[in-house]
């Protein structure tokens, strides 16, 4: 029996801008379920963004409702909604927001020092086995400033799992980076998802929402369509996979 990790139903987010409701969700009914990676994609200004950080609680609803692991996160106050991001999601942005004052290490080990799950020893010991993992050990004690795009995107995905979320959001991992970089984020996603992570990704890259498990389509605040691709097993099926999705975001009026 499959688990819902995450549902909304009815979601609407609206801005209010000099005066003028912007309706940026309307009405979205989404289900996200445990182990599953999905990918939204759509035109700019369709509200993708906005629905990743409304679904993450980032961002307050303006109505419906949003389940996460069985919580009602519209009945939970600020604090609640920092301790569930804190204990049970990770976030990966295309901005890579590291404290420019830590060196890479520290900075991956900081979220696993706040929500004090385990002793400073176990993080320290799994920030070292996930950048081992990610093959950056090498730049645990640089600044920020001393490494490559993605070297740094790599140690913000360390960060993102250092506890253990049952969900990742990634607002467009791979959007800074270069082909070579990208590839490896998004094995190191896969990788992850594998491993049991649910995965919940904007991307505007055909390349990089084909290995994903279904694809969700967004319009006007509105979803249009999903394509469900399944699991991608090995690298052998990438071009397939992108012809695929390639003929149905067509289709969609991409």
């Amino acid at each position: 029996m499959t688990n819902t990790v995450l549902e909304s139903k009815e979601l609407c987010k609206t801005y209010i801008v000099n005066g003028y409701s912007n309706n940026v969700l309307q009405n979205v009914d989404f289900k996200l379920n445990d182990g599953e990676f999905t990918a939204i994609m759509g035109p700019s200004g369709s509200g993708k963004s906005t629905l990743l950080y409304t679904l993450s609680g980032m961002d307050k609803m303006t109505s419906g409702s949003v389940v996460f692991d069985g919580e009602d996160m519209a009945s939970m106050s600020t604090r609640e909604l920092t301790n569930l991001r804190l204990h049970k999601m990770g976030f990966v942005f295309q901005q890579m927001y590291m404290l420019k004052k830590l060196c890479i290490l520290d900075n991956i080990i900081l979220p696993g020092y706040q929500a004090r799950k385990k002793s400073r020893d176990e993080v320290n010991d799994r920030a070292r086995r996930l950048m081992n993992r990610l093959g950056i050990s090498d730049i645990a004690t640089n600044e920020i400033s001393e490494v490559s795009g993605g070297q740094l995107q790599r140690a913000c995905l360390c960060r993102a799992l250092i506890n253990s979320p049952k969900i990742l959001f990634a607002d467009e991992p791979t959007g800074a980076l270069n082909s070579k970089a990208s590839a490896e984020v998004m094995s190191e996603l896969r990788k992850a998802n594998s491993e049991g992570t649910t995965i919940l990704m904007v991307t505007h890259s055909e390349k990089v929402a084909a290995s994903s498990d279904r694809v969700i389509y967004l319009v006007d605040g509105n979803i249009k369509g999903e394509l469900h691709l399944g699991k991608q097993k090995d690298e052998n099926e990438t071009a397939v996979r992108e012809r695929k999705l390639k003929t149905w975001l067509d289709e969609m009026g991409w």
